[in-house]
């Protein structure tokens, strides 16, 4: 070792080089080298002896021990006991005699002698455990020998620990009579060298590894390299530094750390364990700043003077040993120096220790979240406050979305006793957050166990809901009703809950053409008979029913969603109700009102627990996107929709994303899309009708109308089955229409397309109507295709219905072309051009375009982009922000929904090229609002 410490000794080596100098022509010293534990101290003492020797001197050496620190003078007599002419006048003190003067001065004067005749060097190694007799003699001898041939060099523990330190062997001395020297941690550069000695191509990352496991310490460093040395004979790095000391071979990495914990006294390793206890663990949720948050936690669990634990942790820092982390708080530089100062603990001591932690904590006031996570290693507590805080954390991390640690929390929470109701709602919340986070089948097995403990009747539908919906989306939709109708018997008393249930069982039904059925015309003659039995949602799902099965108009269905809000309806209900009206808010084309509703209603929701309506809402959020043309924000979180698995059902978000990607040019990545689904065979849902829909858009973008068209009509045939006859879900007749078109059979085309005129007429919104118009216009073809194709942009535009204005000005350019209006086509088509450029609809651009072409027209300029390219709306919501104003206030200044503003302010960045709104006054500049 001592040559690994001392490349970086050079001072202390000068310094007794020249005192033995000083010493060699009769003027001795004594000259004390300290330092921490591990910082070589010893190597070099063994250093300086042996460079004595070489240079005539004669040399008297001891090491002290604690084991033998009480017989008085024990350490000067092993010293003259070292050398043999000095055994017989040692043996007139024999070890053990009491002290007196007299021997003490028989000992001076045979050292003075001996150096009168040599020069003569005496060194003590660790003098800090020499007897106190000696530790006076010593002194003494210092005051004498400074006209004497004879150096004295002593080293000396001076790390900071947590008891108070012993009185320095020194204190007293005239500083002429005593040079200290203070060896210092190693520094990382002395570290790193050090390590890539072991191998000389050792990797940046191993050897960074290796100096912060070696703490500064020369002594554990080099007990690590032996280790590594030992598991790699050809002193070759096959593998990274481990976390643990199980992992190292020889254990002298281990010895050394714990040689370094027992020199520095109980106290010490007490601290340093429980530091090491909660190294990690939550720390950095403690209240009260950072260094001294830790200390007092520290020294609580260690029974510890505070003040002594924050030095301890300083200087400790200062040597290498513990670095601070990016939270502000001390822990070990690296985890194999952790986990080595952890081993001194027994599995059972551990756990003590993090309930202290745990109970330090939470009496000081610390944030539940860090007291959870210390109980999380503890073994149960068998008190209520451990419960009340895991829960409490657990519904933080929920809020904050770390659905990890919630799962954490709520398992670790059922450890401990409760009620059987209180088990019941956590083992509801733990199943739901399974369901969704770790696996779709994982938490169905946590709410069926929730079923079978007894609790209050609301808690029970909260959880019958959220096994049906697991149920549900599993497929077992009949199971899932089963489980809801179970439920009347138990309710008789809350005809409210009953109502709620009722509304669930519609809701999920979806999931399953017969079970639909028969429960919506269960809820159609119970509403018939008496509406306040099925309440103001199952009124609301009715609505919705009527809506999609072209029974109903647009205006009439909003009237009556409009009527059912304004009523007071039961609180378990009311999510239903939200989401259901925001649905038909959404078909109604009034997409601000339905964006309030979703907030509305998601604000209100459970997040951590399974709820039908939940993901209903999300639903309707991403169908208002798509109505906006916001592909952007329907492709902004690919977590949601790039998550596709064999034999996976898609989802609603995946539809969405199929279309933003063909409407984005985006046509290779929306094909991997299509095909990671394994359709044959599948479970029926709508979702599944829904992503039909969308594959067949891909196919018909890809120049397959023919498999566009068996998509379309499947999506149709499955919606038929489901009483869904309206074009509010999925406009299939005239997306089928196009495809038939193109395979030349125009006939059927135009059958289909009038149709959906004639069901588009019933809802009455200009989206189905011009979408319709624009579809039979195509199929008609002549005069009369094109005065449809005209009435489509007219309605289209006057309703500012820019994803359907786009396709209608390219029908109606092309039908102009074909009547050899020229430049009017060409009007009609720079218009799509520009108005798909802007709104991010690259397949439409291209597709205006090419017909451009084709009418002979020079290619358009895409350069659609800057403060010019700016809607209305985009502009006047962009100076508001310039302004400084939020996106709330901006929401309620201009009466929209703050997602609205939101999503205009991300079309306004791209726009303009910016990615601030720091940057808007610059870009704007110029281009004032719009009136």
């Amino acid at each position: 070792m001592s040559g690994a410490v001392l490349h970086e000794r050079r001072d202390a080596m000068e310094l007794v080089a020249a005192e033995v100098e000083r010493a060699r022509a009769g003027a001795g010293r004594l000259v004390l080298l300290r330092g921490a534990s591990g910082t070589g101290r010893t190597a070099v003492l063994e250093a300086v002896t042996d460079h004595a020797s070489t240079q005539g001197m004669r040399v008297l050496r001891t090491r002290c021990s604690p084991d033998r620190s009480t017989a008085p003078l024990d350490t000067v007599l092993q010293l003259f006991a070292s050398v043999a002419e000095f055994e017989m006048a040692a043996e007139e003190d024999p070890p053990g005699a009491p002290y007196d003067r007299s021997r003490s001065a028989r000992l001076w004067h045979l050292l003075r002698s001996s150096g009168g005749r040599t020069p003569l060097l005496v060194a003590v190694d660790d003098v800090h455990f020499a007897d106190d007799a000696s530790r006076r003699w010593l002194v003494e001898a210092a005051r004498r020998i400074d006209r004497l041939p004879i150096l004295l060099v002593v080293t000396e523990r001076s790390q900071y620990d947590i008891d108070s330190p012993s009185t320095g062997l020194a204190h007293t001395l005239s500083p002429s009579l005593v040079h200290t020297h203070t060896l210092a941690p190693l520094s990382a550069n002395a570290a790193a060298e050090l390590a890539r000695s072991f191998h000389g191509s050792a990797p940046p990352e191993w050897v960074d590894d290796c100096v912060r496991a070696g703490g500064g310490s020369p002594l554990l460093l080099h007990a690590l390299l032996d280790d590594l040395r030992a598991t790699s004979p050809d002193s070759v790095p096959a593998a990274p530094v481990p976390d643990t000391c199980a992992a190292l071979y020889s254990g002298s990495y281990l010895a050394a750390v714990s040689w370094w914990l027992e020199s520095a006294g109980p106290a010490t390793a007490e601290v340093a364990r429980a530091l090491a206890a909660v190294d990690g663990s939550g720390l950095d949720g403690l209240d009260d700043g950072h260094r001294d948050g830790c200390a007092e936690l520290l020294a609580e669990m260690a029974g510890a003077d505070p003040s002594r634990v924050s030095g301890w942790l300083t200087v400790t820092t200062r040597l290498g040993l513990l670095r601070t982390g990016p939270n502000g708080q001390p822990g070990y530089a690296h985890p194999l120096l952790r986990d080595a100062v952890l081993s001194g603990w027994s599995a059972a001591r551990r756990k003590a220790a993090h309930r202290s932690a745990a109970e330090a904590m939470l009496r000081r006031g610390d944030r539940a979240e860090a007291v959870a996570r210390q109980l999380l290693r503890t073994g149960p507590v068998g008190e209520r406050w451990a419960t009340e805080v895991l829960l409490d954390a657990a519904a933080l991390m929920v809020r904050s979305g770390h659905s990890e640690d919630a799962l954490a929390f709520l398992r670790r929470a059922l450890d401990e006793p409760m009620p059987a109701a209180r088990r019941a709602a956590v083992l509801t919340e733990l199943g739901s957050l399974e369901y969704a986070t770790v696996r779709s089948t994982a938490g169905i097995p946590r709410l069926a166990e929730a079923m079978r403990l007894p609790s209050p009747p609301q808690g029970r539908v909260r959880t019958a809901v959220a096994l049906s919906t697991a149920l549900a989306r599993q497929g077992d939709t009949r199971t899932a009703v089963d489980v809801l109708r179970d439920l009347d018997e138990q309710l008789s008393d809350h005809p409210d809950l009953v109502r709620t249930v009722q509304t669930a069982s519609a809701l999920l039904s979806d999931n399953d053409p017969g079970v639909r059925q028969e429960v919506y015309r269960w809820l159609r003659e119970t509403a018939e008979q008496s509406p306040r039995q099925v309440g103001t949602a199952g009124q609301a799902l009715l609505v919705r029913y009527e809506s999609t099965a072209g029974l109903t108009s647009a205006e009439s269905a909003m009237r009556r969603i409009h009527a059912l809000l304004a009523q007071q309806g039961d609180p378990l209900a009311e999510a239903f109700l939200l989401g259901t009206a925001a649905a038909v808010a959404q078909w109604a084309d009034q997409l601000d009102e339905a964006e309030r509703l979703v907030e509305r209603g998601l604000a209100g929701q459970r997040t951590s627990l399974l709820h039908p309506m939940h993901l209903a809402l999300l639903n309707v959020r991403a169908d208002i996107a798509a109505a906006r043309g916001a592909y952007g924000e329907l492709l902004a979180h690919p977590e949601e929709w790039q998550t596709a698995r064999a034999r996976q059902l898609p989802a609603n978000a995946h539809a969405h994303a199929l279309i933003a990607l063909v409407e984005t040019g985006r046509t290779e990545e929306a094909t991997r899309l299509a095909d990671s689904f394994d359709l044959h065979n599948p479970l029926d849902s709508w979702e599944l009708n829904r992503f039909l829909y969308a594959r067949g858009v891909l196919l018909a973008a890809s120049g397959d109308p023919a498999g566009a068209l068996d998509d379309f009509l499947e999506c149709g045939r499955r919606q038929s089955a489901r009483d869904v006859a309206s074009p509010v879900v999925t406009p299939w007749r005239t997306a089928s229409a196009e495809c038939l078109l193109e395979l030349g059979r125009p006939q059927e085309a135009v059958d289909l397309a009038q149709e959906e005129l004639r069901l588009a007429m019933v809802w009455n919104t200009p989206r189905l109507v011009g979408r319709a118009l624009r579809v039979l216009g195509t199929a008609t073809g002549g005069r009369r295709g094109l005065d449809l194709a005209g009435r489509a942009v007219q309605i289209l535009r006057d309703a500012a219905v820019d994803t359907e204005l786009i396709p209608a000005l390219i029908a109606q350019g092309r039908r102009l072309t074909a009547a050899e209006e020229r430049a009017h086509a060409r009007d009609a088509l720079r218009e799509a051009a520009e108005r798909a450029e802007r709104s991010g609809a690259v397949r439409m651009r291209d597709v205006a375009e090419e017909a451009l072409r084709e009418g002979g027209a020079r290619r358009t300029a895409r350069a659609h982009t800057g403060a010019g390219a700016l809607t209305g709306s985009e502009r006047r919501i962009a100076s508001l922000a310039a302004e400084g104003r939020t996106n709330t206030e901006i929401a309620a200044l201009l009466h929209l929904a703050r997602r609205t503003v939101e999503t205009h302010l991300t079309s306004t960045y791209r726009k303009l090229g910016i990615r601030s709104r720091a940057e808007l006054t610059t870009a704007l500049k110029g281009h004032p609002t719009e009136p």
